[in-house]
C-alpha cells in the first residue's frame, strides 16, 4: 500500500496536523463521546482547506469509485471513495486522529466485553485490515444538492471495523446550503430511539460511534446501537469528507 501524500498539498502539512489535533481537550471530547456517542472538534480545518478538498470532487484521478445513492437505496446524493495515496491533508488527519480515538475505542470494548483491542498507531491497525483482506481505502467525499439526503446507516466494510469515525463539514451552512443537518440516532433496549441533530459550521468535525457504544446501567455497561445520516438539503450544495479508519474488502 502506498500511503505517501499525493501532489495535492494545501498549506497544512502532516506535522502541523498532528499538533492541531493534539491541542484539543481530548478528556472533554472523550466525555462527550462516552455520554452522547458524538463530539464536535470545532474548526479542525480552515475555510481554504475545506474549499481545496471540495474542489477535488470532479477530479476522478483522486478516487477509486463513484456511488450514486439512489441506485442502492442509500438516499439521494452521491459520493466518491478516495484512492491510495490519500491527499496529504486527509492522510495526515487520519494518522493524527486515530491514536486519540483508539484510546476511547479500547475503553469502550473493555466495557462491552469485546476482546478486540486497537494498536496505538494507525499504520499498525491498517496492517491488520490488509492481512484480513481489507485493502481498499475508505475516506470519502460526499456531495449533496437540493432534495438530497442520506438514510440512517452504519459504515461497516468487513470483519475489522474501527468503532469511531469522523465527518468534516466542508461547506458553510446558510451560505453554501440550507438544511442538510448531520443526524445521529441511538437505540437503547426497550426504549424509543434518541435523535441528536449535530450543529456544525464549515471546518467543524464530528467524531461519532459507527455501530455500538457502551452505556452504564444499574447492572454494569450494556451496548446501544447507533446510526447516522443527513437530513434533506433544501438549497445550495453541501460537501462533507468522511474519515473512516478501517479499510474495506
Amino acid at each position: 500500500m502506498n500511503t505517501q501524500p499525493s501532489s495535492f498539498a494545501p498549506a497544512f502539512a502532516e506535522p502541523f496536523t498532528m499538533a492541531q489535533v493534539d491541542a484539543y481537550d481530548w478528556s472533554s471530547l472523550a466525555g462527550e463521546l462516552d455520554g452522547f456517542g458524538c463530539a464536535i472538534l470545532p474548526k479542525l480545518l480552515a475555510p481554504e482547506e475545506c474549499d481545496a478538498i471540495s474542489r477535488l470532487y470532479p477530479e476522478e484521478r483522486h478516487f477509486r469509485s463513484h456511488i450514486i445513492m439512489a441506485r442502492h437505496g442509500f438516499g439521494r446524493g452521491e459520493y466518491r471513495y478516495f484512492n491510495y495515496p490519500l491527499p496529504g491533508l486527509l492522510g495526515g488527519l487520519r494518522t493524527a486522529l486515530y491514536p486519540h480515538l483508539a484510546d476511547i475505542a479500547n475503553r469502550w470494548n473493555e466495557r462491552m466485553g469485546v476482546e478486540e483491542r486497537y494498536p496505538d498507531e494507525h499504520a499498525a491497525f491498517l496492517k491488520r485490515c490488509h492481512e484480513a483482506g481489507q485493502r481498499r481505502p475508505t475516506p470519502l467525499l460526499l456531495q449533496y444538492v437540493p432534495g438530497d439526503f442520506n438514510c440512517l446507516h452504519q459504515d461497516l466494510y468487513g470483519e475489522l471495523a474501527f468503532p469511531i469515525q469522523v465527518a468534516i463539514l466542508l461547506s458553510e451552512p446558510g451560505r453554501d446550503f440550507t438544511g442538510g443537518e448531520f443526524v445521529l440516532t441511538e437505540q437503547r433496549p426497550r426504549m424509543q430511539s434518541r435523535v441528536d441533530v449535530v450543529p456544525l459550521r464549515q471546518g467543524d468535525a464530528v467524531a461519532f460511534a459507527v455501530h455500538n457504544r457502551p452505556v452504564r446501567g444499574t447492572k454494569g455497561s450494556y451496548r446501544v446501537n447507533l446510526r447516522h445520516g443527513v437530513s434533506r438539503v433544501r438549497s445550495g450544495m453541501r460537501h462533507t469528507v468522511g474519515i473512516i479508519f478501517h479499510d474495506a474488502r
